[in-house]
């Protein structure tokens, strides 16, 4: 996420970048805590639900870091993000490595912090009908961090899912592996309130490559940190007074 939180504040880029962050960040009236559980050194996994369909999500996460631990951390995305020269030097600029075990854990062994979305596509473009119900896991996750040892940090994102309306989605994988198009309702965000958790570091030190080749091991994990997530999702959305607007306000 070189653009947005590079640390060279004389680039103009860098600058401007930050600024209309700010502005978002207030838009949304963002609340964050538990960022004292991203640790301030070595690699950790942060694994959140995905909503919202433009991926802010993502880059809302990498702000919080920035702005709070002051790491830069990279966001493990979609292969389409990759297709052809100019998309792939933009996705590199922005701070993004192409989603896969290997290059997840390349980076963990080198103690960067790795924001990676299970539910991939099918969690980002789900229709708000089913909004906060998690999809499915996959569980690569749980083996990078297995071999690596690196932490897991479960994390929620509320608000996004109100941000942009998605109407349903059109999937091509028949076509093209692991594509789905959505149908958003709106384009320009609408002002959901937003709020992010990070959750207490799950430690996988005991763990080693012999694990992550235990199939049913791995599952348990998964599941596991599905169901932090799902319950933590439950309980922020109880506590939650409002959506876009104070009552009477």
């Amino acid at each position: 996420m070189e653009l947005f939180f590079s640390k060279n504040t004389r680039s103009s880029e860098t600058r401007i970048a930050r600024f209309l962050l700010e502005i978002v960040r207030n838009y949304f009236r963002l609340e964050v805590e538990g960022i004292e559980n991203v640790p301030a050194k070595g690699g950790a996994l942060i694994i959140p639900n995905h909503s919202g369909v433009t991926a802010l999500d993502a880059v809302m996460i990498g702000n919080e870091i920035f702005r709070s631990r002051k790491r830069i951390p990279k966001i493990l995305a979609h292969p389409l993000w990759f297709v052809g020269p100019n998309l792939r030097i933009l996705a590199k600029r922005i701070g993004l490595e192409e989603a896969s075990k290997d290059a997840g854990m390349k980076l963990l062994r080198k103690n960067k912090l790795v924001i990676l979305f299970p539910e991939g596509a099918a969690g980002n473009f789900k229709p708000t009908a089913e909004r906060y119900h998690l999809q499915e896991f996959r569980r690569g996750f749980v083996r990078m961090a297995m071999v690596t040892k690196a932490p897991i940090i479960p994390t929620v994102v509320i608000g996004a899912e109100e941000t942009n309306i998605n109407l349903s989605s059109i999937s091509l994988t028949k076509y093209l592996r692991g594509t789905v198009i959505p149908l958003p309702l709106n384009v320009l965000p609408l002002p959901a309130k937003w709020k992010i958790v990070f959750m207490k570091p799950i430690s996988m030190a005991r763990y080693s490559e012999k694990h992550a080749a235990d199939h049913d091991l791995v599952h348990r994990i998964c599941e596991d940190v599905r169901g932090r997530i799902q319950e933590r999702i439950r309980e922020e959305l109880k506590k939650r007074d409002y959506i876009y607007f104070p009552h009477g306000g």
